[in-house]
Parts: structure tokens; C-alpha cells; sequence
């Protein structure tokens, strides 16, 4: 039997949504822009480590 590897944690904050767009609205062009946000807890990857990694870490 292979051994199991611990699944990621999801982000708390995010729910594992890390990079949202939000509209500023419709250009006179008729282009609408947009401008990314990403998650500041888990930097854009919706996962977060595991305590103990954090614990090897030094965190």
C-alpha cells in the first residue's frame, strides 16, 4: 500500500477562491476592465500549510 500524502488545506479566507476579478465599469469604447485581486492570506495558490508545516518552517 502506497502511503497517502495529506490533502492541501483550503484557504479560510478565501474558501479556495484566490483571484477574483472585479469590473471598474464599462469604458466609452464599450470594453469593460477589470482588475484582478488576489488573496493576501494565501497569496493567490487557495491553499494554506498545514500547522506543522509551519512548525518545520520556523513560523
Amino acid at each position: 500500500m502506497m502511503p497517502q500524502t495529506p490533502a492541501a488545506r483550503v484557504c479560510s479566507h478565501c474558501d479556495g477562491f484566490p483571484v477574483v476579478h472585479i469590473t471598474t465599469g464599462t469604458a466609452p469604447d464599450g470594453k469593460r476592465r477589470t482588475l484582478a485581486a488576489t488573496c493576501p492570506a494565501c497569496k493567490g495558490t487557495g491553499t494554506r500549510a498545514t500547522p506543522t508545516a509551519l512548525a518545520r518552517a520556523g513560523k
